[in-house]
């Protein structure tokens, strides 16, 4: 624990100065406020490599800070979240990215953002289906949980029947993928510098999207349509089978996702219907979320999780979430800490193969987080996506320091 509180406090006097440069540029008429966090972050994996030379051992440090400022009494506003992260092992994992550099306009019945922007969609625990705008930065975490910030321009529409939103993007990002030392690879290294698109426009095809949004009684409610580059590509082999090169593909993505709440339940549902020039398929998610609440008369609620993943491609090696059940617990402690855990197991109903995903974190004092996360693998499908990771299991460990 100190080695890392020493980590953490040395990286933040080298950053400094990055802090107030970058604040001085955001500084308006109005007060700049800065937030965010510096951590250092330790990976233990279990076994050796199968596909790469790194070691058990990976330690890394990021950075996440915030700037935000607002004027026009509230009606304007700029938010600017870079990222920086810096892996002592593998290459592609130390990279930088502007999460958010968003300029915000406030009227009564509607808004306007314009930059680089963060958009979630989705009600489901296991996978987001309907999650289309942001690309996923998969160095980051396989979770896919971590986003890449997305050039757009963003208009929201309240009526009372419900909220539109519209999208503009007009430049893409391309997925994250580990490097030559990276672990949860598979044997070729993904060469992103290769990457081919179906659009002639590259990265600069124009991508547009429209959401629906409505709160009914105890339903919430969205749907949406994409239409523009596909953030999953194909990888496909080069010609001389040395790496794999992503291909980009053009596609339409209509989406629903609901969530039920009534007393102690949530009912939660994702669907997708994805065409492409290729192929068309159709995808689902859904299941319950039932809390017992001040369990034994103490403080700590329990949920009780169970999702069903459904995908019609029926292809393992297109998608690991073909025909599978999740089942978990989350345990909130509800104290002054924010102590939380989540336990949850994918089993694959066709072929046996499980994964296994723990996290768990607790506040220390006013401005220290520790988390702590657990992935695991029992994998014996050959076609599996998730057959090249069976041996990297891990445990992460991760302090970090909230300003």
């Amino acid at each position: 624990m100190a080695i890392l509180r020493r980590m953490i406090l040395n990286a933040s006097a080298k950053i400094s100065a990055f802090l107030v440069f970058t604040g001085f540029g955001l500084c308006t008429a109005s007060a700049v406020e800065l937030s965010g966090y510096v951590g250092a972050e330790y990976r233990y994996f279990q076994h050796d490599a199968l596909f790469s030379s790194a070691g058990q051992h990976h330690s890394s440090i990021a950075l996440a800070p915030e700037f935000y400022t607002e004027w026009d009494d509230g009606e304007q506003s700029l938010l600017f979240s870079p990222f920086l992260r810096l892996d002592g092992e593998d290459a592609e994992r130390t990279h930088a990215d502007i999460r958010e550099l968003q300029w915000l306009l406030v009227r009564d019945d509607w808004e306007l953002r314009v930059g680089v922007g963060k958009v979630f969609w989705g009600v489901a625990e296991s996978q987001h289906l309907v999650d289309v705008i942001n690309q996923t930065d998969l160095v980051e975490n396989t979770d896919t949980e971590d986003k890449l910030g997305q050039p757009m321009i963003n208009l929201s529409l309240f009526q009372d029947w419900g909220t539109v939103d519209l999208f503009v993007m007009p430049y893409f990002r391309e997925r994250t993928f580990a490097g030559r030392d990276g672990r949860l690879r598979g044997p070729l290294v993904v060469d992103t510098d290769a990457a081919t698109y179906e659009s002639g426009a590259g990265r600069h095809h124009l991508d547009v999207a429209v959401r629906w949004s409505h709160s009914i009684s105890d339903w919430d409610l969205g749907v949406s349509h994409f239409y523009g580059t596909n953030r999953e590509p194909q990888l496909l082999v080069n010609s001389t089978a040395t790496a794999l090169i992503p291909f980009y593909e053009t596609m339409h993505q209509t989406g629903l996702d609901a969530q039920y709440t009534r007393e102690s339940w949530l009912w939660k549902l994702e669907m997708i219907r994805r065409e492409t020039a290729a192929s068309t398929f159709f995808a689902l998610t859904g299941g319950v979320e039932y809390t017992f609440y001040s369990v034994f008369d103490s403080d700590i609620d329990v949920g009780l999780i169970s999702e069903y993943l459904f995908d019609d491609r029926d292809d393992a090696s297109s998608t690991a979430s073909e025909d599978d059940v999740l089942v978990g617990t989350r345990l909130t402690w509800n104290d002054v800490q924010s102590s939380e855990l989540l336990v949850g197991v994918i089993h694959d109903l066709s072929s046996e193969d499980m994964a296994w995903n723990i996290e768990a974190s607790r506040r220390i004092g006013d401005r220290w987080k520790l988390s702590v996360e657990g992935r695991f693998f029992n994998v014996n499908t050959v076609p599996s996506v998730l057959y090249t990771v069976r041996r990297d299991d891990y445990i992460q460990l991760e302090l970090a320091r909230y300003f």
